[in-house]
């Protein structure tokens, strides 16, 4: 995949995913148990935005709905970010990602903390301070445009993670569909464009490469969804609070 991961980098990631493994039973992070898959399916398709964020110089982020950690402390890991927050609604399950951050050592740059996306939207911490959002397997995609984009900065980008056709309502496409709708009336001067996940991978020079890419077909319908913020304002009636938001919709 090109992403250069250094030693350092390598081991937080296998501390992460060993924790896991050992906290999964109690807390039931991820359906997947096989280390094997995890790699594949959740760091590796973690890693496909570290291009991305190279390629823009991003170094600070706000992972939305963290969960078991994934895409926030792997690309923490792997950028290496200089300062990375990974969010969660769920209290045991921030208390899961703090102890990950702690005893991989990315606690210097690396911070977790309980709270729902309203809440870090409406107060002037993070409200337009952040150059970039991440948010994988979380809400619909026009949800995530008015809870993401109030903590961009002007021309900053919330980075989605999706598959084709498995959203519920026709796929991907209509999803995209709402999130164009959303746009339109929270900030008409963003840009939303969707490309495959995996987009660059190194060709095969060994049987042990080969077998890599084999296993990195199953992201072939992955997709990375990039919404940049335009250079407007952002109204302070966005983010909806989460029962207006289910109520009116997109």
């Amino acid at each position: 995949m090109g992403c250069g991961i250094d030693a350092r980098a390598r081991t937080a990631i296998d501390g992460h995913v060993r924790l896991l493994l050992a906290w999964n039973d109690a807390i039931n992070l991820t359906a997947i148990r096989d280390p094997a898959a995890i790699a594949i399916r959740h760091v590796a398709d973690s890693l496909t935005a570290a291009r991305l964020f190279r390629e823009r110089g991003i170094d600070r982020f706000v992972d939305l709905g963290s969960g078991g950690g994934f895409p926030g402390l792997t690309l923490a890991a792997a950028l290496p970010a200089d300062r990375a927050l990974v969010v969660d609604s769920v209290g045991k399950k921030v208390r899961f990602l703090a102890t990950v951050i702690e005893a991989t050592g990315l606690d210097r740059r690396v911070a977790a903390l309980t709270a729902r996306a309203e809440e870090l939207a409406a107060g002037p911490t993070d409200r337009g301070r952040w150059p970039a959002v991440t948010a994988r397997a979380v809400g619909s995609l026009a949800e995530l445009v008015e809870l993401a984009l109030p903590l961009l900065q002007p021309r900053g980008i919330l980075v989605a993670w999706k598959r084709d056709g498995t959203a519920a309502g026709g796929g991907l496409r209509d999803e995209v569909g709402a999130a164009r709708r959303a746009l339109a009336v929270i900030d008409p001067g963003a840009h939303l464009t969707v490309e495959g996940a995996i987009v660059d991978v190194a060709p095969r020079r060994s049987q042990r490469a080969g077998l890599v890419l084999d296993s990195l077909a199953t992201l072939a319908d992955h997709r990375l969804v990039v919404i940049e913020r335009g250079p407007g304002r952002i109204d302070r009636m966005w983010p909806r609070d989460p029962a207006s938001r289910r109520r009116q919709g997109w």
